[in-house]
């Protein structure tokens, strides 16, 4: 050892040399050093100096080996040192094999290279084959992780590493490849090998529920769910979200209130930021005050994540102010915070809000991500305000150092072809760095929409077939812009073609909330209730309507009719439907609120916005793309979207 060196310390603030003389000093340095080079690239030299100080100074031995091992491959800047050390141990046991196959199973492109390990291991035990099938899931490859575990059935003398955690790997493997036949056969393993016997493990109790509602079989999770021997918060708040992810709202609702009747278990901030964002999701805003009033008295809402989940809750429910009072009332908001209400206020049309407060946000010293710009690149494309959006486009690389992405490509696009800007969205498109995704695609067709670009509307539609060719909103679109300009054998065309493919247009549906009880409407609906007085208001606000001026717009109608059926036809749609009733059944000078599940036509805007004016009533109505604020005549959007 030379003369130079140091006794070991904890600053580590440079490279340092060691002392190592007894495996006791060579333990403490590393117990120091481990957890702190775990996210510490820069402390790779000293990680370096320590294991050259122990091989230097102290006798061969494969436990001490298997330390610093542990420690080297604790980090991505380590791991070829680690691998240079295994080599270098004269007989390497089961934990150093494990400790490097565990290390290289962390990134998919060392996945190789821990099968080959592990091939050439001379026995093995749970640890090994449970990091393999589980790194194997982790990156992409469930049908690699489920044939590992089939040969580890299959071998004699693995028994003992048949457990719970192997079991776990498989089964998230079988979730992952959404392989039900795969899964049901592990559970029938699981249950004959007893391996959930004595209660079993919470792990593999939750990963045989995750892999159930993965391959969309939610009510064998519920069955698993149900049978579990111990549910804390994690596991209710984890069914809940099964629910939700399943599209099941009122079964993960009713499954969240059942947990709060339920003694020992309370919800934590991640149950609730999940049903915020259920109620934001089903445009349940009710339920939504009712669970932020929970939240107020628990003590979570001061929780930053639950609170921001519950600003984009009012945000996506069109109240923007509730959501700034959230935002106002948070004592140190974060990034996450930030991008919602500058998202929330691109959404709901008001686009100068949102840019107000993007630049409050850079004074404050937060550094923006990528999503951040999503949000305000949305506000100018809906705004149509193209100079500023190409500059804050500009600035996202040159000032911030952000990679652009699809997203802040298809936002641009969007600006340029909402404004008829096409050469410049086309030679945007051609210079673009990354591979153009759907939205930009979709973006671009909605402009050709606007602007009535059949030509490149039919690149778009192309581009978008390729992409994903069973949606059924790309026909349609297209087919549109054909009726638009009077191009009806083209219409038919598409029709052929969605006819021929089995794609069926998805049936436009508004709904609105009144006395706690959702009001679902399709276009030319009668089975309401209250239908007959619906269908009265409509014809009396029609006489009034074309007192003001009002003549229907019939391109927004597909068939190739007599005009007068067109108008008909236009008059009765979804979301008008939902206006109506919800002026006769909500108190006189209230909003009304109607949420689409598809964009809002053109001609029902018009119509909305002399509505508005007509009864003196504030109507919201969000659509698949945005809100529109309507108010005396006049929408948040100014008629650009």
């Amino acid at each position: 050892m030379a003369s130079r060196s140091r006794a070991v310390s904890s600053g580590f603030t440079k490279a340092p040399t060691f002392s190592v003389t007894t495996a006791s000093q060579l333990h403490d340095a590393i117990d120091r050093l481990l957890p702190r080079l775990r996210g510490d690239p820069s402390l790779a030299p000293a990680a370096r100096a320590l294991a050259a100080a122990a091989t230097a100074s102290l006798p061969p031995s494969t436990v001490l080996s298997n330390r610093l091992l542990h420690l080297l491959s604790s980090h991505p800047a380590t791991l070829p040192d680690a691998l240079a050390l295994f080599s270098s141990i004269a007989a390497p046991d089961i934990c150093s094999h494990n400790t490097l196959i565990s290390a290289l199973s962390r990134s998919p492109r060392h996945l190789p290279s821990a099968r080959e390990l592990f091939d050439r291991m001379p026995q093995r035990d749970h640890f090994a084959w449970s990091a393999l099938v589980s790194g194997y899931a982790r990156h992409g490859q469930p049908e690699a992780a489920l044939a590992l575990y089939r040969r580890m059935q299959e071998e004699p003398g693995n028994d003992g590493a048949d457990n719970e955690f192997t079991a776990s790997s498989a089964l998230a493997a079988a979730a992952a490849a959404r392989c039900g036949r795969a899964g049901r056969e592990l559970h029938c393993h699981v249950v004959r090998r007893g391996i959930d016997a004595g209660g079993g493990d919470a792990v593999l109790w939750s990963a045989l529920a995750d892999m159930y509602a993965k391959c969309g079989r939610v009510d064998d999770a519920r069955r698993v769910f149900d049978r579990m021997p111990v549910r804390d918060a994690v596991s209710w708040t984890a069914m809940v979200e099964r629910y939700f992810d399943g599209g099941r709202g009122g079964e993960g609702f009713r499954l969240f209130l059942h947990m709060l009747r339920t003694r020992g278990v309370r919800p934590n901030e991640f149950t609730y930021a999940g049903v915020l964002r259920a109620c934001a999701e089903f445009a349940v805003e009710s339920f939504g005050r009712q669970v932020h009033g929970r939240m107020a008295k628990s003590g979570t809402g001061d929780s930053c994540f639950a609170e921001s989940a519950l600003l984009r809750m009012y945000s996506k429910c069109g109240d923007m102010g509730s959501a700034v009072r959230v935002f106002e009332a948070m004592a140190k908001p974060d990034l996450v915070s930030w991008t919602a209400v500058i998202s929330g206020y691109a959404q709901n049309g008001q686009p100068e809000e949102a840019l107000r407060y993007f630049d409050m946000f850079l004074r404050s010293g937060i550094k923006p991500d990528h999503v951040t710009f999503v949000g305000v690149l949305s506000a100018c494309a809906h705004a149509g305000l193209v100079d500023k959006g190409l500059e804050i486009f500009h600035s996202i690389k040159e000032q911030y150092c952000i990679e652009h992405t699809a997203d802040h490509y298809a936002c641009v696009i969007d600006l340029l072809s909402r404004s008829g800007q096409f050469e410049r969205a086309e030679k945007m498109i051609g210079n673009m760095a990354v591979k153009p995704n759907k939205f930009l695609w979709a973006s671009l067709l909605g402009g050709c929409r606007i602007h009535k670009n059949v030509g490149l509307a039919r690149r778009a539609a192309e581009a978008l077939f390729e992409i994903e060719p069973e949606n059924p909103a790309t026909y349609v679109t297209l087919a549109n812009i054909y009726a638009s300009v009077g191009l009806f054998d083209e219409v038919e065309d598409v029709r052929r073609i969605m006819e021929s493919k089995g794609i069926t247009k998805m049936p436009a549906s508004s709904w609105i909330e009144v006395g706690r009880r959702v009001h679902v409407f399709l276009v030319g609906d009668k089975s309401h209730p209250k239908a007959d007085e619906i269908y009265a208001l409509l014809k009396k606000l029609y006489v009034k309507m074309v007192e003001e001026g009002y003549v229907a717009d019939i391109e927004f109608v597909l068939h190739d009719v007599e005009d007068e059926q067109k108008e008909q036809d236009i008059g009765y749609h979804s979301e008008r439907l939902a206006v109506a009733f919800g002026i006769i059944a909500t108190p006189e000078g209230s909003p009304i609120k109607v949420f689409k599940n598809l964009r809002i036509c053109g001609d029902c805007h018009a119509a909305i916005k002399l509505i508005s004016q007509i009864v003196q009533r504030d109507i919201i109505v969000r659509d698949s793309n945005r809100f529109h604020h309507f108010k005396d005549g006049i929408c948040s959007c100014r008629d650009y979207w």
